[in-house]
């Protein structure tokens, strides 16, 4: 699961690129929610899975608004004011540093010395894979730091109240409750109108189907059967296959400093994750 969940997360990045180069960013990101929200309300309806009530739909809906509404309307919002889609992935990179923080005294997770050796391994990666693609607007950096404080708290969260949620229902509550909240800003801030239909649809289907659904699966599965800190490691690994991403799907240039900082994200996965 791991090193599928990475490529998928990352390719978000990528239908970003097109997807608010087609419409405005909080208007990509309610539409994803709301569709995927449906999607997998009406997959749960189906097959009569038992949804969250009381208190866990509490939980659950908090996790939707740090880790759907606050990380993806403020990532994208920054994808859209001209921050490059791997530096947004730098940022996003330090999850696993804030997560194993905050996972101490919210879980009781032990951290080693030899996984804070892995986060320090993993953090030079990130900051090596984009070292070379640093020009970006300044409006957009106090969002990508509110995003990466939305990802963070969510997952320390799920993982404390909400780590038994069924996969396929909690999913889609997230979304559910995340879609007002940003279609709300999206009326506030933005011109809700799409430019380039063709590519807004081929975004919006990517991101629905793929990092929507397959991705937050994915990684609501590995926060029920293993610790956050552990599974926030994989975002070392983001910004790296984002650049070897957008190389092959987009022909962005791919640097030394992209493979190499694969290299070492990679070695700081390994050594985090190890027993």
């Amino acid at each position: 699961m791991p090193p599928l969940f990475v490529v998928l997360w990352s390719s978000a990045f990528i239908a970003g690129i097109i997807g608010v180069d087609a419409a405005p960013p909080l208007l990509l990101i309610v539409t994803r929610f709301v569709l995927a929200g449906l999607l997998l309300a009406g997959v749960a309806v189906a097959l009569r899975m038992p949804w969250p009530r009381g208190r866990a739909l509490g939980h659950v809906a908090v996790t939707g608004v740090l880790i759907q509404a606050v990380q993806f309307g403020a990532l994208y919002c920054a994808l859209g004011m001209g921050m490059p889609a791997g530096v947004v992935a730098l940022v996003q990179g330090f999850s696993p540093v804030l997560v194993a923080l905050a996972s101490a005294p919210a879980l009781g997770e032990r951290v080693s010395r030899r996984r804070w050796a892995g986060f320090a391994l993993g953090a030079a990666g990130v900051v090596v894979a984009v070292s070379d693609r640093v020009a970006f607007s300044a409006a957009a950096v106090p969002l990508a730091i509110a995003g990466l404080a939305g990802l963070s708290a969510g997952t320390v969260y799920q993982k404390r109240y909400a780590s038994d949620m069924h996969l396929i229902t909690g999913t889609a509550v997230q979304f559910l409750v995340a879609a007002p909240l940003v279609a709300a800003a999206s009326l506030a801030f933005e011109t809700p109108q799409v430019a380039h239909w063709g590519s807004f649809g081929a975004a919006i289907a990517w991101m629905v189907l793929v990092n929507s659904v397959g991705c937050f699966l994915l990684l609501n599965l590995m926060l029920r059967r293993s610790s956050a800190s552990r599974v926030s490691t994989l975002f070392f690994l983001t910004p790296s296959v984002t650049a070897l991403m957008a190389w092959l799907i987009v022909g962005q240039s791919l640097s030394v400093a992209a493979l190499a900082g694969l290299a070492l994200g990679g070695a700081g996965v390994l050594l985090a994750s190890r027993s």
